[in-house]
């Protein structure tokens, strides 16, 4: 930990060096150098990897209108949604729910992706975090919106082909797996599109938040 500390002290050195010596770099090669001394800060280790910092478009547009303190402008947010939703992979053969039980296992679990889980365990949701999902617990995120009541508020019934059940349950499958989808700079991670979740995690998930039988709709 010490020799990456120093290394990143010589290489903030260097840069500031540099920057001392030319004319101050424009917003597009600070990003790059920033990102290239951040990098050599890290090294892969068991499963995770250097690549986790590469960013997308949809990263850096959200991160430049962050840093410029004001949102994206509505043009390039409806573009960025929609690109987004170009990338959302819809369930094998339709099937949006899967066992509510396995998906507040998972919503409640914060396992997975750091350098000493086991790449063949499956990793947790980390829904909790963000989210209040039952009204018994006592302990929760409040960076997102209470899940309390998801589907019964939304009108999910015990048929999900319904016309107003099925626009939810796909709704709320798109929202799992790539939240920009809907929101350009959501902080929501995108689960599916990033891999965190599997397909069949999902639709666990999309189960705990929609079926009537759900502690999440009591």
């Amino acid at each position: 930990m010490k020799t990456q500390y120093k290394i990143t002290l010589c290489l903030l050195a260097v840069a500031a060096v540099v920057a001392g010596c030319t004319t101050t770099p424009g917003p597009v090669n600070l990003d790059k150098l920033t990102s290239d001394i951040v990098k050599a800060s890290f090294r892969d280790e068991g499963i995770v990897k250097v690549s986790v910092l590469d960013t997308d478009d949809t990263n850096r547009a959200c991160s430049a209108a962050d840093v410029a303190g004001k949102p994206l402008d509505e043009t390039t947010a409806r573009a960025i949604e929609a690109e987004n939703l170009k990338s959302i992979k819809w369930p094998t053969a339709g099937k949006f729910l899967g066992d509510w039980k396995e998906g507040e296992k998972i919503a409640q679990s914060g396992r997975g992706l750091t350098y000493t889980d086991d790449a063949k365990m499956p990793n947790g949701g980390n829904c909790y975090n963000c989210h209040q999902i039952d009204k018994k617990e006592i302990s929760f995120g409040t960076i997102g919106p209470s899940l309390y009541n998801y589907g019964k508020l939304r009108g999910v019934t015990d048929d999900p082909n319904s016309a107003a059940s099925k626009a939810i349950v796909e709704y709320t499958w798109g929202k799992i797996w790539n939240a920009k989808a809907y929101n350009a700079c959501s902080n929501m991670p995108r689960a599916g599109h990033m891999g965190i979740l599997t397909e069949a995690q999902v639709a666990h998930v999309v189960a705990l938040l929609v079926d009537p039988k759900s502690p999440v709709n009591q």
